[in-house]
């Protein structure tokens, strides 16, 4: 055998070695490429909130779509799905949708299917208060997993909890109230008032904006009734109130179908309402309730949502109208609505995060996911959303009315309160208890905004103050 066959022979191993390592490599990229993110959507298909289910799905499938080239496969129905969502070399699957009710036990019931059974590994979601409670204490036992919070509105989840892999790009329920109390002051001239507030974590958290806004200016809270959430008959609470003379006007915190059956208890036991004497949180105008709520409450002022509807700003429109593209119509043409408002904005922040990390999950991605946000009815530092330490959105905020043009009865924006912080001003602290029936107390503040709030006229911000 010649010397130049013996080095061939003893070549020939390495060389295999070599193509089967380049092999195996090649086949690693490709799965590695090849990998798909789980993604659930939680929502709410029953309950008070259960008309929520399609808007919801379609705000954050809307991103989807404009943002990672996702097919919509029913622009009339959002939960019939969506295929083709890619994130550069990363394909993204809608492994599930959520169906809560409102409620813990539904909601654990259905996070853990999604997030256990499905395997998901992403979760945009929740809607509802007690439900983001929920998901924020389960997300400290899941630190691989990515929770980005759909609509819900409670405090505790970015405060009091505050997980690392917990993310909400809107405000709670407590900012969206920044100035409805000063208007109710200086406006209506309101000093002394009652509140109604649905018995749980959201109820709790959106009466706590009101009564710290209302006494920072100088108001007092005489009077504060707790109905537990999807009560029917809300006379027995009704009659808890103090009479019409006895205080200037009444707060309502009372959501989904429960806003217009304690608006129809009062009319039964006081007679018409007089709009300039009641002022509601967000359920006063949206998600369905304005057909029977609004035409009672005409000229009544609105707490908001974080948004801006009929904001006149590029930004607004070119929000508008991407979800009218992907899903015409949706939610009765509201896409001003917070709920496909929050949704859109969740999904929009999850591609981002995806993009960074280059399709890592887990701590990849929470390291990814943007902590500010150029957003639809965000005006201040340039329509950027930025969150704070605990990933908290800092938002623009925009107290409504509820006005007649016409025929129809709609809502406008009265007023801009920049830069709302969940601290509220620094009322709110890690270490504070979370909102409830006691929490906060009414006391007399300087908020940041205070003596700020700047006059919206026909969409547009003036230079003006409410006075």
């Amino acid at each position: 055998m010649s010397r130049i066959t013996r080095q061939w022979k003893l070549l020939l191993p390495l060389g295999v070695l070599v193509i089967l390592a380049s092999a195996l490599v090649s086949s690693s990229l490709a799965a590695s490429k090849a990998k798909e993110v789980r993604v659930a959507i939680m929502t709410d298909c029953k309950g008070a909130f259960g008309f929520g289910y399609e808007p919801d799905i379609g705000g954050a499938q809307a991103a989807l779509a404009q943002y990672a080239g996702g097919k919509v496969k029913n622009p009339k129905k959002p939960s019939a799905g969506m295929t083709g969502i890619k994130v550069g070399n990363t394909s993204v699957k809608i492994v599930g949708y959520g169906c809560g009710d409102d409620t813990v036990p539904t909601a654990v019931k259905e996070t853990r299917r999604l997030m256990e059974q499905l395997k998901a590994d992403v979760m945009i979601g929740p809607l509802s208060g007690d439900e983001a409670v929920y998901v924020a204490n389960y997300a400290k036992t899941r630190p691989t997993k990515t929770f980005i919070i759909g609509t819900a509105g409670s405090q505790d989840p970015t405060l009091q909890i505050a997980p690392k892999n917990v993310f909400r790009y809107h405000g709670d329920g407590a900012q969206w109230n920044a100035g409805i109390g000063e208007i109710a002051y200086k406006t209506l001239g309101w000093r002394n008032a009652a509140i109604v507030m649905d018995d749980y974590s959201f109820g709790w958290t959106s009466a706590a904006g009101i009564i710290a806004d209302f006494c920072a200016i100088g108001g007092k809270i005489t009077k504060r009734v707790f109905p537990p959430l999807n009560t029917t008959d809300y006379s027995s609470y009704v009659q808890q109130l103090p009479a019409p003379g006895s205080v200037d006007g009444y707060f309502w915190v009372v959501g989904g179908t429960g806003t217009a059956a304690s608006l129809t208890a009062f009319e039964q036991a006081y007679g018409a309402i007089d709009p300039k004497q009641h002022i509601g949180n967000l359920f006063f105008a949206f998600l369905g309730a304005d057909k029977v709520v609004a035409p009672k409450v005409v000229g009544s002022y609105v707490g908001g949502f974080g948004t801006g509807p009929g904001l006149k700003t590029k930004q607004a429109k070119a929000y508008e109208a991407v979800v009218a593209k992907h899903y015409p119509g949706l939610n009765g043409g509201n896409y001003a609505d917070g709920f496909v408002y929050n949704y859109y904005n969740a999904a929009w922040a999850f591609v981002q995060g995806l993009q960074k990390s280059n399709g890592v999950v887990g701590a990849a991605l929470q390291k990814a996911m943007p902590r500010s946000l150029k957003s639809g009815y965000e005006v201040s530092d340039g329509g950027v959303v930025k969150l704070d330490a605990n990933r908290q959105a800092i938002q623009d905020q925009y107290p409504l009315q509820i006005v007649k043009q016409g025929d129809a009865i709609t809502t406008k924006v009265v007023g801009y309160v920049p830069n709302v912080d969940q601290s509220f001003g620094g009322l709110f602290k890690k270490t504070s208890p979370a909102p409830g029936r006691t929490q906060p107390a009414c006391v007399k503040k300087k908020t940041p905004w205070q003596g700020k709030i700047k006059v919206v006229n026909n969409g547009a911000i003036t230079n003006r103050i409410i006075k």
